[in-house]
């Protein structure tokens, strides 16, 4: 069947405990790997869209996606964002540091961001995406 346009994700929701520290996080996260504002609570990459929205604590204690990994490209990237990390003292799961086993240059850092989501910003130039 052919469409109109490509197939996808149209745009990811992530419910948080607290936007305002949110959203001080990813508006320093989200430039240093392409992505931009499209408003006060919402980035875009131009193919993907995230929006944040605060919600109760009871909401923000369920079950989700195991994380999100973000595509950065170069290496330069991956250790300007570790390095960012560092500086907010923001908890550091690994990395930056090569993954051998995923693929020979698949670069790496994973970390959590203010509501706990694990997050990754991966250089992977040998993976198509």
């Amino acid at each position: 069947m052919k469409y109109p346009y490509s197939p996808g994700i149209n745009h990811i929701e992530f419910w948080v405990k607290d936007l305002e520290t949110s959203m001080l996080f990813y508006g320093e996260l989200f430039p240093m790997i392409g992505w931009y504002a499209l408003n006060e609570t919402s980035f875009s990459c131009g193919q993907h869209e995230i929006y944040f929205k605060q919600m109760p604590v009871e909401f923000c204690d369920s079950l989700g996606v195991r994380h999100i990994c973000f595509h950065a490209i170069s290496r330069e990237v991956v250790d300007q964002v570790g390095e960012w990390l560092r500086k907010q003292n923001a908890a550091i799961i690994r990395g930056p540091q090569e993954m051998p086993h995923y693929s020979a240059s698949y670069y790496t850092v994973d970390f959590r961001d203010p509501n706990g989501f694990v997050l990754e910003v991966a250089y992977t130039p040998e993976i198509k995406l």
